[in-house]
C-alpha cells in the first residue's frame, strides 16, 4: 500500500505557524522530526515533509523569520526615533512582557530562549539568525540610552553600554519568568520599578554628595 503524503487538509502556512511553536516551545535540537510531522497533522509522510520544507533547519529558518517579522516586532520601537527615548524603552519592555505572557502560544521569547538552549555544535549555525537579533534588540536600547544622553536627558558621565546593560538583562530574563508563569501584572509592575534608575541620576566620581539639608 503506498505510504500517504501530505494530508488532504495541508495548509503549509499553518503548518510553518504549528511549527514555530514547537520550535519555541522545545528548541531546535530537542524538537524531533516525529514531533514536527505530528504537530503537522500526523499524516504528512516523511518524504512529503522534505518535499515540503527541505529539512529540518530550513523550517527552522523559516519559523525564525516569521517568529522575527511578528512577534518579535514588539521591541522594534526601540528604533522609533520620534518616541522619547524613556519611553521607547518603557514600550518595548511592557510590549514584550505582554507578548511573552500570552497564554495563546508558547510562554517567553523565542528569540532568548533559543540562544539559550544552544543547538549541539554541529548545528549552532542555526541560531544566529536569533543571536543577531539580540544583538540588534541590545543596540536599540544602547541607541535609545545615547539619544538620552545627547539631549541632556541623561548626563554626559553615564556610560550608556552599562545603563543598556540594566534594561537588556531584565527584557532577557523575562523569559525565563513568563515560563514560570509569573502574571504580566508583577512583570508590569517591575518594569516601572526598573524605570527609576532612568531618573536616579548617577553623580560624577569627582562629585561629592549633598545630604538634603547642604547648601
Amino acid at each position: 500500500m503506498a505510504q500517504m503524503g501530505r494530508p488532504r487538509n495541508f495548509d503549509r502556512d499553518q503548518a510553518v505557524e504549528q511549527a514555530m511553536h514547537l520550535f519555541w516551545q522545545h528548541g531546535y535540537d530537542a524538537t524531533s522530526l516525529a514531533q514536527l510531522k505530528a504537530g503537522l497533522g500526523g499524516g504528512i509522510s516523511a518524504p512529503s515533509f522534505y518535499a515540503a520544507f527541505g529539512s529540518k533547519e530550513a523550517l527552522f529558518d523559516e519559523c525564525v523569520q516569521r517568529y522575527l517579522s511578528t512577534y518579535a516586532q514588539v521591541t522594534e520601537c526601540l528604533w522609533d526615533e520620534s518616541l522619547p527615548p524613556r519611553q521607547a524603552i518603557d514600550t518595548a519592555l511592557r510590549q514584550s512582557a505582554r507578548m511573552q505572557c500570552d497564554n495563546a502560544h508558547p510562554k517567553g521569547c523565542m528569540v532568548t530562549l533559543g540562544v539559550m538552549s544552544a543547538p549541539s555544535p554541529e548545528n549552532a549555525r542555526v541560531a544566529d539568525a536569533l543571536t543577531q537579533s539580540r544583538l540588534r534588540t541590545r543596540a536599540g536600547i544602547v541607541a535609545c540610552v545615547e539619544r538620552a544622553v545627547s539631549a541632556g536627558e541623561l548626563p554626559a558621565t553615564l556610560d550608556p553600554q552599562v545603563m543598556a546593560t540594566v534594561f537588556d538583562s531584565f527584557l532577557q530574563g523575562i523569559s525565563i519568568l513568563a515560563r514560570d508563569n509569573t502574571p504580566f501584572e508583577t512583570l508590569d509592575a517591575a518594569i516601572s520599578q526598573l524605570l527609576l534608575t532612568w531618573t536616579v541620576a548617577p553623580i560624577a566620581p569627582d562629585t561629592p554628595a549633598k545630604h538634603p539639608h547642604t547648601p
